[in-house]
């Protein structure tokens, strides 16, 4: 397996999804329907998850190819998308992109089942992740790449439902302070794999910057 790609895919896609940052989220959304509520949801996010990521991982560069963009101008853009995200972390601020503005928020917690909307999209499978799938996707080149990449998502969407499972128990004990932390460390991990994105596709647009 290539371990380098299993944890840069790995830490990005943990950084993003943040389990410990959104478990709040994901209280909130479940909040006052019973532990039964929270473990199908729970349940019901990992089933989308993994078939959202499943047609990323299949259509991705198809979709570039379709629009003719080459994937060193997406990782550009996506590296910046993701920039941005990192930098609303570090600030202990959500990310518009996947928590949605204010209003959208206000229709998130009427839903009657948001395993899919809003948990599953936009808030983790958003643009952030689904960029960080495809840009990594073009990274792979054979079996052990391949397994690394599948390996990569399925441990990070495994630490998040685990997460989300274990929350009734968490959420005694995680407060505000360890939620800080974990976000503005999660910030800067992706903040740095972001830069790795964006240096290392302008160095392939821009050959006479290398």
């Amino acid at each position: 397996m290539d371990q380098a790609l299993f944890l840069k895919l790995f830490a990005a896609l943990f950084a993003i999804m943040n389990p410990i940052a959104n478990l709040p989220v994901f209280l909130s959304l479940t909040a006052d329907r019973g532990p039964a509520f929270e473990r199908n949801t729970a349940f019901t996010l990992l089933i989308s998850l993994s078939v959202g990521a499943a047609a990323i991982a299949v259509t991705g560069n198809a979709l570039l190819n379709m629009f003719g963009i080459s994937l060193d101008a997406f990782r550009l853009a996506g590296g910046f998308l993701i920039l941005l995200i990192a930098l609303n972390l570090i600030s202990g601020e959500q990310s518009k992109a996947h928590h949605g503005t204010e209003q959208e928020k206000e229709h998130h917690a009427a839903q009657d089942n948001p395993a899919i909307y809003p948990l599953t999209v936009p808030i983790l499978l958003g643009p952030g992740s689904i960029s960080t799938m495809i840009i990594y996707r073009g990274e792979v080149t054979g079996l052990a790449s391949e397994i690394a990449y599948v390996a990569a998502i399925a441990a990070a969407i495994g630490a998040l439902i685990a997460t989300f499972f274990a929350a009734p128990l968490l959420s005694r004990f995680l407060g505000q302070t360890a939620t800080s932390v974990m976000s503005r460390l999660m910030g800067m991990i992706l903040a740095a794999i972001a830069m790795e994105m964006m240096v290392g596709s302008l160095k392939a647009l821009l050959p006479g910057l290398a």
